[in-house]
């Protein structure tokens, strides 16, 4: 698969169309992963990263998907985050992985998971690098950390790079998300800003950001 087929397919418009993929990182144990999952899940969320800096996160990942496949309210997408070596991007497709995430670029990981049919997320910060991750096929790219720049950062970009996708992420909550989108985000990545916020915060943090 190409990597213009893969920035047309289903999960791309997936991730534009609810703008939030919710970063699940060593979340223990999987009793309070499925927990907090749901109650996302419950509140709008439809994409999930699991990071892959656990000795559990291939057997979290496909908990998770089973979980979320007894749901009537999907198609919901369970991706791996954190992927940094090419046995871990074969870890991930073998768990089911939807689509794949670094923190970031190493254009050899890229090519695999394109090659694969993989959507691939890698991350980048300055213009240089984000142009050269979107020329090397990503399918979005990751802006990380997205808080030691801000939305404004975001805004600047979309003037000399407007067709490359940014997603914002590291450092993200609910004080800057909504910004980070209005800025030309095409979404977002929230991770311990959800993952520590009691259950009523989740909700307000998801009502805010994804759409349904």
């Amino acid at each position: 698969m190409t990597a213009d087929a893969l920035r047309e397919g289903p999960v791309a418009a997936a991730v534009r169309r609810h703008r939030l993929i919710v970063v699940l990182r060593r979340v223990e144990p999987q009793a309070h992963l499925l927990e907090i999952v749901e109650q996302l899940a419950d509140s709008g969320a439809r994409a999930f990263e699991i990071t892959w800096d656990s000795p559990s996160a291939a057997g979290d990942l496909s908990a998770v998907r089973e979980h979320l496949a007894g749901r009537s309210d999907g198609p919901h997408l369970v991706g791996a985050g954190t992927v940094l070596r090419i046995d871990q991007l074969a870890a991930a497709r073998s768990a089911g992985a939807d689509f794949a995430v670094a923190p970031v670029l190493d254009p050899e990981l890229l090519r695999a998971a394109v090659g694969a049919g993989l959507p691939f997320i890698p991350g980048a910060l300055t213009p240089t690098e984000i142009a050269a991750a979107w020329a090397a096929g990503a399918t979005f790219v990751k802006l990380f950390p997205a808080s030691a720049v801000g939305p404004s950062f975001v805004r600047e970009l979309r003037g000399p790079l407007p067709d490359v996708p940014l997603i914002a992420t590291g450092g993200v909550d609910a004080s800057n998300a909504a910004a980070f989108l209005a800025a030309g985000a095409v979404a977002v990545g929230i991770g311990s800003a959800l993952t520590r916020a009691g259950a009523d915060e989740r909700r307000a943090i998801v009502a805010g950001v994804a759409a349904p």
